[in-house]
């Protein structure tokens, strides 16, 4: 590929730890992604199954790049860089595992006799819109392979660099079902640059959404994670919901924040860093728990309820807070799953999956 002479591990060198396989092409760096390597990898399949037991409306899914460069301290797919023996902070942001042949082996999976052209989601682990797409280019592949197979698509991203695929994905819509989810949780400038340092700002996703609906495309909206003391105040919510409104978003789902495993203290430890009059009343509300408890998911759900209503979300949202697990992380917005209409909310479910 494009990065020859900036090679610092290939085949038969160094292998990217935790891997050790032969499909390790090379682990390239690039002075345009400072403090970043890019360990690009021949994968043997590009779709993933979600396992039946999983309340997710999708059973596939494509994640051509692991490990995000958007940074978001709180993001829960962190931990699945410990699959590969790299760590969930510094890693996840670094150390980006790259499936350089994901849009040829895609193809070749379409084309069996026996795919059934079931809906296939991106953007449920690490964002496919994250910044080294604009390297790799994998997004307009993907998109093509899916629709000449007659399959039903949606992306989930913060990305802007989806603008550049707008035209396509519109084009996608009138051959297949097509979803577009965007994920908003900080309206405040300087919360989102601490908290979400490698991704576009609030204004350039608003921006993105409308962007989106004028394309002639539905625009689902996740405004998670809702952090408590951060971002769950009145004033926030209805200022961010309003904003959404006037983009334009399809419908809007809440969620409130979950720490899972190695996010928890990973997260902490930004709270000491940027807000330790917080760090004791987090410990206390989430204690050994990866959820807040049920009655601040009900609190937020009355807070919440009237908001949605005043910004025309009421019948378009899946906000779930305060339901038992697997829901109480909510369900998507409409517009960001294929199925969904203007009359009909997604289904209730759990985390997006880390496949």
């Amino acid at each position: 590929m494009r990065w020859d002479g900036q090679k610092v591990a290939a085949a038969g060198g160094e292998a990217l730890p935790g891997l050790a396989l032969a499909n390790l092409v090379r682990s390239v760096r690039t002075p345009d992604f400072a403090g970043v390597t890019f360990h690009e990898v021949l994968c043997r399949s590009a779709l993933n199954k979600v396992p039946a037991a999983s309340q997710m409306p999708f059973r596939w899914t494509v994640n051509p790049i692991r490990g995000c460069l958007h940074a978001c301290t709180y993001c829960f797919a962190r931990p699945t860089h410990e699959y590969l023996d790299l760590d969930a902070a510094r890693d996840f942001e670094t150390q980006l595992v790259v499936k350089t042949n994901v849009v040829d082996v895609l193809r070749a999976e379409l084309a069996r006799p026996s795919w059934r052209r079931e809906h296939v989601a991106m953007g449920t682990n690490s964002d496919p819109y994250q910044r080294a797409e604009g390297r790799y280019g994998f997004m307009p592949g993907i998109v093509d392979a899916l629709v000449a197979h007659g399959t039903p698509l949606s992306v989930l991203t913060k990305g802007t660099l989806l603008r550049r695929d707008l035209p396509l994905l519109a084009d996608a819509a009138r051959e297949v079902r097509v979803g577009i989810g965007i994920s908003l949780a900080v309206l405040d400038d300087e919360l989102h640059a601490e908290l979400e340092p490698g991704t576009p700002t609030p204004r350039a996703r608003l921006q993105l959404v409308r962007a989106v609906r004028d394309a002639g495309l539905p625009c689902g909206v996740m405004v998670a994670p809702v952090m408590p003391w951060l971002t769950d105040s009145t004033e926030h919510l209805d200022a961010l919901l309003g904003a959404l409104a006037d983009a334009g978003a399809s419908g809007v789902t809440i969620l409130p924040l979950h720490l899972r495993g190695p996010v928890k203290p990973l997260f902490l430890g930004w709270l000491a860093r940027y807000r330790p009059a917080l760090v004791p009343r987090y410990e206390e509300l989430y204690g050994s728990r990866a959820y807040a408890p049920d009655a601040y998911g009900r609190w937020l759900r009355d807070r919440v309820a009237p908001l949605l209503e005043r910004h025309g979300f009421g019948d378009r949202s899946g906000h779930r807070a305060g339901r038992t697990a697997p829901e109480r992380e909510g369900a998507y917005p409409v517009g960001s799953m294929p199925a969904a209409t203007p009359d009909v909310a997604a289904p209730a479910m759990a985390q997006p999956t880390l496949f």
